[in-house]
């Protein structure tokens, strides 16, 4: 079986680690990994779309795993995670690439396709709401700020990242295994996640990217919409973000679908990794 290749490439004044996989001649699809991943949280799409003749880049975003990690906080703000993706996709030699993206990695991708439309071929989302869509929902039901309380925690300087490390970072891997149905990620996937948030910054960077976006989140216009045709797929036991997100996240689609799965968390791409990437191959194989 054809190994995951691991490079750097230079993007936006930073290098960023990327895992790659598949035929190179093939069309691109991009994978954009959310809080707390790196690119190892997709290794089952990785390994699915490169066997149907995708080439498949994830990469470790600013501030996570191998990748390069500023210091300061605002240059995790999402122009400069946009920026990021958008040399990115300049680098991979294709005029489109496919978008993915959860969670965090989601919300970069709604922005990059919502200001560069055209880099990308179709965009495919993993519950993580529109931001004008979240907006609306917030104001309607402000249940969705307890469900986000931990944002507001995230702000506290030095805190946040001296907690989570502590006791072999006990409350980091408690978080994803209580928020996940039973059984989801196996011992060797916390050992590497445990790898990934020891790297010298990174869990301090990873949380930067809360501390720089509060102003973004507060952002929204209800005239961001999306042209690209979009795929949302949720899992609606998401204990973060309501599935609701989801229907209105498609109101701000021009051309948008979407599948909600009952049985699925926010990890519904470690849950059920073999239906994620055959949706996924699906919607973006399709003429």
């Amino acid at each position: 079986m054809e190994k995951i290749e691991h490079v750097y490439v230079e993007t936006n004044g930073i290098k960023l680690h990327v895992a790659q996989k598949g035929p190179k001649e093939g069309e691109v699809v991009l994978l954009l990994h959310g809080f707390p991943e790196f690119w190892y949280g997709w290794k089952h799409q990785i390994t699915a779309l490169a066997g149907n003749g995708f080439r498949v880049w994830a990469p470790d975003q600013r501030g996570y795993n191998l990748s390069d990690k500023p210091k300061k906080v605002r240059e995790y703000q999402m122009d400069y995670l946009v920026e990021d993706i958008v040399g990115l996709i300049k680098q991979t030699g294709k005029e489109k690439v496919f978008l993915v993206g959860h969670d965090w990695g989601g919300l970069v991708a709604w922005k990059v396709a919502k200001e560069y439309p055209e880099l990308i071929n179709k965009l495919v989302i993993l519950n993580a709401p529109h931001l004008s869509a979240m907006s609306k929902h917030v104001r309607k039901h402000p249940s969705q700020l307890l469900k986000s309380s931990y944002i507001l925690f995230f702000q506290l300087r030095g805190i946040p990242e001296k907690m989570v490390s502590r006791s072999d970072w006990q409350l980091a891997t408690e978080a994803i295994q209580n928020t996940s149905n039973e059984g989801t990620f196996s011992k060797n996937d916390l050992k590497e996640y445990r790898l990934a948030w020891s790297k010298p910054n990174a869990m301090q960077s990873m949380i930067n990217w809360y501390r720089a976006n509060l102003k973004f989140f507060a952002s929204a216009k209800v005239t961001d919409q999306i042209t690209v045709p979009t795929y949302v797929i949720w899992g609606m036991k998401d204990q973060f973000l309501s599935w609701k997100l989801a229907e209105k996240s498609l109101e701000f689609c021009d051309q948008g679908q979407g599948t909600l799965l009952g049985e699925s968390t926010h990890w519904l791409h470690h849950e059920k990794p073999e239906q994620i990437s055959h949706l996924i191959t699906n919607f973006i194989s399709a003429i």
